[in-house]
């Protein structure tokens, strides 16, 4: 087997305890029940991996690679993951009189969301390990990146999701060839009926921060942003909150760029945005608690945020609270009003936790948390069009229309 420190990998570290684990091996979570992070020697990427060196290689994700963990000399499984851009909301910030808002829009990637990069790297280095079956709970987003994914390394993919899964989700997965269960119950059940198949032998469970790797691909959303904004952060991140995976990436690849030489100090305040419907980090930051209760009869259009208990709760609130930042809920009608002013205002179609981002950003406006000439970066995850629309366009007889008045 590859030694990883090739890739300049030194160890997997307990998130709650600190304890070490050998990065040669396969692993899921710590002996504490909670995620392994993937720790460098960030010394020796900083005397190789520079801004020059990075602003010459061509843009995607595996550009960073001395800061993934994919061993040298195995092949990445890819779909194309690109550099996503960074687009305003030009007349919407006209309108509200702010500088302007930006979106990172991470419907461009594969399988259209942002899942497609923590499982480009989880199966990347499943197929390094020799991996055969992977499962997943889902939402929706996740396990249509594991099925496409998983077909291109030959593994075997599993998917169990919520009955209130997005119908789009649940085929396009099944269209990719994995096995999908569709369940009468909440996202977190879903991940039992996962780890109890890994227990007995079945699959390898590749559940959201039940792995190492998955936090590792999704950290490139941040080690981008830094490249986009100059090598300088945004002053805000608002970032669409369910396991959180992503924005314990971001906080992460923050350090590591800083502790390589490529960006000084500076952090962006972290906002956690959810929705009322679901709102279990939200109820934990306003309480101080380190770690967040289940959150009972989770409801929400916002799929992706529909998550009532995230095992990686307290790192989630850890950068929050480090950055300065906050958690906010937002309402049902305010995501929706969101969705259709980004669509009819600047012609993007948010899907609905981008649209909670929004809203989020609104909110935090009104109540003074956020300033008006404040550099506010906004996640869009996935594909608008991926979710579904509700037409209300009138009918008509051809045989009895005319253009020149309709």
């Amino acid at each position: 087997m590859t030694d990883p420190r090739a890739t300049f990998v030194t160890h997997l570290e307990c998130s709650l305890t600190g304890e070490h684990y050998a990065a040669n091996e396969v692993h899921n979570l710590g002996k504490a029940g909670r995620p392994l992070l993937v720790r460098y020697d960030l010394e020796a990427v900083g005397r190789v991996l520079t801004r020059d060196v990075v602003g010459a290689r061509a843009p995607g994700m595996w550009k960073w690679r001395e800061l993934l963990p994919l061993p040298a000399g195995s092949a990445p499984v890819s779909l194309g993951e690109i550099e996503t851009p960074l687009l305003p909301l030009a007349n919407l910030s006209a309108k509200a009189g702010v500088a302007p808002l930006m979106v990172k829009d991470e419907g461009r990637l594969p399988t259209g969301s942002f899942k497609a990069r923590g499982l480009a790297m989880a199966v990347s280095m499943g197929k390094h390990f020799g991996i055969t079956d992977m499962a997943l709970p889902t939402n929706g987003n996740a396990g249509a990146a594991l099925a496409a994914y998983a077909a291109a390394a030959g593994i075997r993919a599993t998917v169990i999701c919520p009955e209130e899964t997005p119908p789009i989700n649940v085929a396009e997965a099944e269209a990719y060839g994995a096995r999908v269960l569709v369940a009468d119950g909440q996202i977190d059940e879903c991940g039992r009926l996962v780890g109890e198949g890994a227990a007995a032998g079945r699959w390898f469970d590749v559940s959201t921060l039940k792995e190492p790797y998955r936090a590792e691909g999704k950290k490139v959303m941040g080690l981008e942003l830094a490249e986009q904004y100059g090598w300088r952060l945004p002053d805000v991140i608002f970032y669409p909150t369910g396991g959180g995976t992503g924005l314990i990436g971001m906080w992460k690849a923050f350090a590591e760029m800083e502790a390589a030489g490529l960006i000084g100090s500076e952090r962006p305040r972290m906002v956690a945005v959810q929705a009322t419907g679901c709102a279990p980090m939200v109820r934990a930051w306003e309480q101080g608690d380190e770690f967040a209760e289940r959150w009972e009869d989770p409801a929400t259009v916002a799929t992706g945020i529909r998550v009532p208990k995230a095992v990686g709760d307290f790192l989630i609130l850890r950068a929050v609270r480090e950055s300065g930042g906050f958690a906010i809920a937002v309402e049902e009608e305010a995501i929706h009003a969101a969705l259709g002013d980004a669509a009819r205002e600047d012609g993007m179609l948010l899907c609905p936790e981008g649209a909670a981002v929004l809203a989020g950003w609104r909110l935090a406006l009104e109540r003074g948390l956020v300033g008006r000439d404040e550099r506010v970066l906004l996640f869009n995850c996935a594909a608008g069009n991926k979710y579904p629309l509700l037409p209300t366009a009138p009918h008509i007889r051809l045989a009895e229309s005319n253009g020149a008045t309709l």
